[in-house]
């Protein structure tokens, strides 16, 4: 697919969910500054999806959640915060009715993430001690049989076709060519 005009088509994934098996996942590029996010072949990536079995769970209550997902081609770090009631930093930027109903979704998310659960889990790509991890926003426990499988096919699908894209200036007309 080529672009006449001199004007790139901008591959932008932010503040998407981007579907990523644990082997892609575990190998984006960590940013340069605290203010940048993860990258995955250039393409910042803010926000991500995964699926799997829930294979290791500890629990601080009032303070957090820490759990992995096991994808079948690794284990994905995931924490859910549950400090929302006593976190200074939070109280300073939502109200407090804001922060009753972040407190309440949390607790229930983290009833729902128990060992050996196949779940769904989103939310913020964010660094820990050097390594990658979800700062989860939402999970959602998956009864469907065929939803891993089908999340595999999707993210091979996405990554073949979306998330590979990258912007290659053609070498004479300044055109740009997607590969």
């Amino acid at each position: 697919m080529q672009q006449n005009n001199n004007n790139p088509i901008p591959i932008s994934l932010h503040n998407t969910h981007v579907k990523l098996l644990a082997f892609d996942f575990l190998t984006l590029t960590p940013p340069s500054s605290p203010d940048y996010p993860f990258t995955r072949k250039s393409i910042p990536i803010t926000r991500a999806e995964t699926l799997g079995t829930i294979v290791l769970r500890d629990h601080k209550p009032a303070k957090f959640l820490r759990f992995a997902i096991d994808d079948g081609t690794g284990c994905i770090p995931c924490i859910l915060w549950l400090n929302h009631m006593t976190s200074p930093h939070l109280a300073r930027r939502r109200s407090p009715q804001d922060l009753c109903l972040l407190a309440d979704a949390a607790a229930r998310s983290a009833e729902m993430v128990k060992v050996g659960v196949v779940a769904r889990v989103r939310g913020k790509v964010t660094g820990f001690k050097g390594g990658v991890q979800i700062t989860v926003t939402d999970v959602f426990v998956e009864r469907d049989p065929n939803a891993e499988i089908l999340h595999w096919i999707e993210c091979v699908n996405l990554a073949k076709n979306c998330y590979n894209l990258v912007n290659v200036p053609s070498s004479s007309s300044g055109s740009v060519t997607l590969k």
